[in-house]
């Protein structure tokens, strides 16, 4: 047994009744979290041409992009609970199948509408399943060694967007106009896979292991977060969106009454006093920040690279490796160290992202104003997207590990499912308004100016301002730690 990990007698079964091995399961979480990492970067270097084939608006484009992080993170916490609390092999497997029979949908669909609600499904489908995941290495994994599984599971993501942008670039050059069908149908038999490693290694329920579901919090919770979601950007149009933010708000109040009521005679479906444990909360705040800014720099150099300096997919794919490839190293960097040094790796991290972003604004604030804006690719590339997105992605990778081990490190194992669900949710939701945000930003700058290259630096501002937050944070943290030693 390998240093960290739980003894005999606390290590649950899988479906033939064999102790469940912790680093296997943590390669099915890994080939999980590639998955879905994969499935958001394949998109944002389609999305041009996907908008062309259906003619889609900008609400539309946001519904594809925002409306996948919509899903995913309303069904986080419920799956993360019923996992808890039913075994996670027979939930992730549901959640796996419904991300393949969606992307099935996604890849054959004939109209823009269709597209989006197999979006939708497929946001579902890995929401379901990744809680599994972080449930599983909480069980399987003590509080010190949850570093390394999880800095895997963090290689996982920035694998799928180092691969994402090229693959993307070339199914949809070498597809023609079809070609963006294939980054939904590449996703069964890698799907397909993932579920039966699931099947075979992921832990079934323990005996008598069949508690009462909370299902009206989880009916209360989805509906809060699903109306606040809809606030953000162009989905929902006029005064109708801000009616939303009171009927939102009121939802997650009565989540809370309802929570707090049902924690004296059974399970809730979140522990709600898991925010005052300090760990928790910073991490959840931390996560929703970084990943605002995170998911945004893909979409917001895509769309510049396609659309402002008129490349194809598979030149802003390249363009985007830098950032993935960054994320890698600062990953495998920061899970060996995150149980050791965590907190300081969290502030390195936000503090090169903030930098890495801020030397690909001065690029562009120093560029020429050229007659054709091809004549700004190559400084751009080599000043900016070449060291500032690969400062950016080391900084992302010093990020992600450490803090998933820090907020999970004081969550009890039985809490880990839904504990995970919703620091993922905190991510899933950031993401979800990081690219409204910033796709507002650039298109009413470019509605100004009629420029991109001078839209292109405001959104970027945006982004550095979501990491600024998040470092704040955690250097506030930090200062009282030291002050109560």
């Amino acid at each position: 047994m390998n240093e960290g990990e739980l003894g005999a007698g606390e290590t649950p079964r899988t479906g033939s009744g064999r102790p469940v091995r912790s680093w296997a399961a943590v390669t099915v979480g890994l080939m999980t979290l590639f998955l879905g990492g994969l499935n958001i970067s394949l998109l944002v270097i389609a999305l041009p041409t996907i908008r062309s084939v259906f003619d889609l608006s900008s609400s539309g484009q946001q519904w594809l992009v925002s409306g996948y992080f919509l899903t995913f993170g309303l069904t986080l916490v419920p799956a993360g609970r019923f996992g808890d609390q039913r075994g996670r092999r027979n939930i992730f497997v549901a959640g796996v199948m419904l991300f393949v029979v969606a992307s099935l949908l996604s890849g054959f669909a004939p109209s823009g509408v269709w597209l989006i609600i197999g979006r939708l499904a497929q946001g579902a489908g890995v929401g379901i399943a990744i809680p599994q995941v972080f449930g599983t290495i909480q069980q399987m994994f003590s509080a010190r060694a949850r570093g390394r599984p999880f800095g895997v599971l963090a290689v996982g993501v920035s694998g799928s967007r180092l691969a994402g942008p090229i693959l993307g670039g070339a199914l949809v050059t070498i597809g023609g106009e079809q070609g963006w069908r294939w980054i939904f149908l590449i996703n069964v038999p890698l799907g397909i896979v993932v579920a039966v490693f699931g099947w075979r290694l992921f832990p079934v329920a323990e005996r008598g292991q069949r508690p009462d579901l909370d299902r009206i919090g989880a009916l209360l919770l989805m509906c809060g977060l699903g109306l606040l979601w809809l606030v953000q950007g162009d989905q929902v149009p006029g005064l109708l969106r801000w009616l939303l933010l009171p009927a939102g708000l009121a939802m997650l109040v009565a989540f809370v009454y309802w929570e707090r009521s049902y924690a004296r005679r059974g399970e809730p479906i979140f522990n709600l006093g898991l925010f005052r444990v300090r760990s928790f909360a910073l991490g959840a705040f931390i996560a929703t920040f970084y990943f605002a800014g995170y998911e945004a720099i893909y979409y917001l150099v895509s769309e510049y690279l396609q659309q402002g300096l008129g490349h194809d997919e598979l030149v802003a794919g390249i363009a985007l490796m830098p950032l993935a490839l960054g994320m890698v190293v600062g990953s495998v960097a920061a899970g060996a160290k995150a149980d050791k040094i965590g907190r300081q790796l969290i502030a390195v991290g936000l503090a090169c992202g903030a930098v890495g972003l801020t030397m690909l604004l001065i690029a562009d604030l120093f560029l020429p104003d050229p007659e054709s804006p091809h004549a700004a690719t190559l400084p751009l590339l080599l000043a900016g997207l070449g060291g500032g997105l690969a400062t950016a992605g080391v900084g992302g990778g010093l990020v992600i590990a450490p803090n998933q081990t820090l907020a999970l490190a004081d969550v009890p194992p039985a809490q880990g499912g839904s504990a995970g669900g919703m620091l993922q949710t905190g991510q899933r939701f950031g993401g979800g308004f990081g690219v409204a945000v910033v796709g507002t930003a650039l298109f009413t700058s470019l509605d100004r100016t009629g420029d991109w290259l001078l839209a292109f630096r405001i959104p970027i501002a945006v982004i550095i301002f979501f990491f600024v937050i998040a470092f704040v944070a955690v250097l506030i943290d930090m200062v009282n730690r030291s002050r109560s030693r």
